[in-house]
């Protein structure tokens, strides 16, 4: 063929164009084919079936569970944090309402350690026979407030028996018939707010020899 009766004209040969086969099995003689060295080759390039990216997604979800458990730890430690912080503060409050009680039990003592001077003429107008009349009546008042709402009691009578915790002896005399030390005769009588002993009771005692 010659080049004017080519479709191209003088810029090349016509090539026909190549069509290959790639069915496995042959139409023909419904064998199968043997495959050519091409396309063994281009089998040798295409992906295999497991997946490429298996070991790179087994590093990504050991990485996750590492972060997972490095949070859970932080989260373990904050929350131990916040409770020995909630303790202190608890603590906290209860010494400063225990603090509190003892400031206002002390205020409320002060106060009553200067009214006992007053006490004193009210129990030495008593004892006289001049609380009588309005006087009286306040006086009995003024009493009973600071027992019911303080606990104030007076103490020290004749015939206790003797508490050096409670009693301060002035004098002692001995008694061949006593069996035990005892009050004779009260000066100034004692008071208490509670438990707390706010003047020991002065006295004059008896004792055996």
């Amino acid at each position: 063929m010659t080049a004017e009766n080519t479709p191209e004209g003088a810029e090349g040969a016509y090539e026909k164009p190549v069509v290959r086969d790639r069915r496995r099995i042959d139409p023909e003689t419904g064998k199968v084919r043997e495959a050519t060295a091409e396309e063994a080759a281009q089998e040798a390039d295409a992906p295999a079936d497991a997946p490429a990216d298996a070991p790179v997604a087994d590093g990504a979800l050991a990485a996750a569970k590492a972060e997972t458990a490095e949070l859970s730890e932080q989260l373990a430690r904050r929350t131990a944090d916040l409770y020995n912080l909630q303790q202190e503060y608890n603590g906290y409050v209860r010494r400063s309402k225990a603090a509190a009680g003892e400031q206002r039990a002390a205020g409320q003592a002060d106060v009553v350690e200067a009214l006992l001077g007053v006490l004193d003429e009210i129990d030495l107008a008593r004892q006289h026979g001049d609380l009588t009349g309005p006087l009286g009546a306040i006086a009995e008042k003024f009493e009973e407030t600071l027992a019911q709402r303080f606990g104030v009691e007076r103490f020290g009578a004749p015939g206790e028996e003797f508490d050096p915790e409670l009693h301060d002896a002035l004098m002692s005399t001995p008694d061949p018939e006593a069996t035990s030390t005892t009050i004779a005769q009260v000066m100034q009588p004692g008071y208490r707010m509670g438990e707390k002993v706010l003047r020991a009771a002065r006295i004059a005692a008896t004792s055996p020899e």
